[in-house]
Formats: C-alpha cells, sequence, structure tokens
C-alpha cells in the first residue's frame, strides 16, 4: 500500500480528497494535516510515500514547506492539489520536484489518473532498479511512467465495460515491461480476475493487445498480454 498525506487548510476539503484517496487500489490514507507544521510533522515520522499538498496553508506556503522538507533530506513525493494556477507557482513547484500539480476544482478521475501514473512510476523504478544500472531504455520508461494521458481505447465498448476502467488497464499493460496475464492485470489495477479477463479480451480483439500463450508444466497454456503501440 502507498501511504498518504493529505495537506489542505479547509477541513472539508481534506475530507473529500481523503475520500477520493480510498477509492483508488493501492493507496490509502495515512494522516491528515490542516497546516505546514501538521504536515512536516508526519512528514518526519517517516511513514508517509506521497504527499497531496496545497499551497494555501496557514502558517507557510506549500511550497515553503516543501523546500523545507528537501532542506531537512526528506524525499518524499509530492504532489500539488491547488488552486494557484499562475505560472511562477507552477515552475517553482516543478523546480523542487513535484510530479504533479493538479488545479482546483478537479474530479475524481482527474486525481485517480495522477494516483495511477504515480502506482506506475513506483513499480517501473522497482524493476529496473533491480538491474543496478538504468540504460536509456530504462530511464525512458520511468520518465514514461508519469505521463498521464489514457491510451487511447477502442471506441464503441461493449456494454458493461466502462472508460475509466478500460483506460486503468491500456495504462498498465502499456507501462509493463513485459507481457501480462489476467491474474497479474487484476493484481495491479484491483479488479477481480473475470473483469480483467473480459477487458483484455475486448482490448484484444480490437487491436490494442497482441496475445501470446505461455505453457506451463501442465500443459494448459497461460494467455499473456503485452501492449501494441498505435
Amino acid at each position: 500500500m502507498i501511504d498518504v498525506l493529505v495537506v489542505d487548510d479547509d477541513f472539508r476539503v481534506a475530507e473529500i480528497n481523503a475520500k477520493y484517496v480510498g477509492k483508488v487500489p493501492g493507496f490509502r490514507v495515512a494522516a491528515r494535516a490542516h497546516s505546514a507544521a501538521q504536515a512536516l510533522a508526519s512528514v518526519q515520522r517517516g511513514t508517509i510515500d506521497l504527499v497531496l499538498l496545497d499551497h494555501y496553508l496557514p502558517d507557510q506556503t506549500g511550497l515553503e514547506l516543501v523546500h523545507r522538507m528537501r532542506e531537512q533530506g526528506h524525499g518524499t513525493d509530492v504532489i500539488m492539489i491547488t488552486a494557484a494556477g499562475d505560472v511562477t507557482t507552477v515552475q517553482t513547484a516543478m523546480r523542487l520536484g513535484a510530479l504533479h500539480y493538479l488545479v482546483k476544482p478537479f474530479t475524481f478521475a482527474a486525481l485517480r489518473t495522477r494516483l495511477d501514473s504515480y502506482a506506475a512510476l513506483r513499480r517501473t523504478v522497482d524493476r529496473v532498479g533491480g538491474r543496478g544500472i538504468a540504460g536509456q531504455e530504462q530511464v525512458d520508461r520511468i520518465f514514461g511512467a508519469l505521463r498521464t494521458t489514457p491510451a487511447p481505447a477502442s471506441p464503441g465498448l461493449p456494454s458493461g465495460h466502462s472508460e475509466p476502467t478500460t483506460d486503468l488497464i491500456c495504462r498498465v499493460l502499456h507501462h509493463a515491461d513485459h507481457p501480462l496475464s489476467a491474474h497479474e492485470v487484476a493484481a495491479e489495477t484491483g479488479l477481480s480476475r473475470s473483469t480483467a479477463q473480459r477487458y483484455l479480451r475486448h482490448l484484444e480483439q480490437a487491436g490494442r493487445l497482441r496475445l501470446s500463450l505461455r505453457y506451463g508444466d501442465t500443459g494448459r497454456p497461460e494467455h499473456r498480454y503485452a501492449w501494441v503501440a498505435p
């Protein structure tokens, strides 16, 4: 699980954001904070993976908080969620290492897209990190994991298929460095195996995925799916 700190000076907004986070598989809200001081104390405890950070806080700005975190050696990841839309603030957030910048008001789908790409980044870094040294291909894969534009889905989804679920499965396959089974896709997305299989079959028939078979000891082939570049 990815432990998230939700930081917003408005208690109601913090609660809404926390509920959004709780709806995304693989994420959980570890703490809430309504000031920079509270947020820094949570980060200092060392249990936070990701901070969803408002910029306008009562005691410091969100970017000042990030600067203090970095000065103290905390590399905790940050996604800015704020009404501040001026270019200077956005540029400063980038320079301080914010991974995403989401402008209020936003939808659950917009936040989920950022969280999904963040989870993909962590998975990609874990895979590449096991090799010790990353070549250009692995570096490109790490940077590409943060892209938030979903892979194009086939038009005319069948009855019972949703666009967000299709986008989620496409994103997982797009960032995978090897073909995945329905069981692996289900584990990555939080879907049931039968649901993942249904979407994978449709995407394969639509030409978005390539199907291959892997034979095990039982002789029964395992269906594995790989992303087909458009």
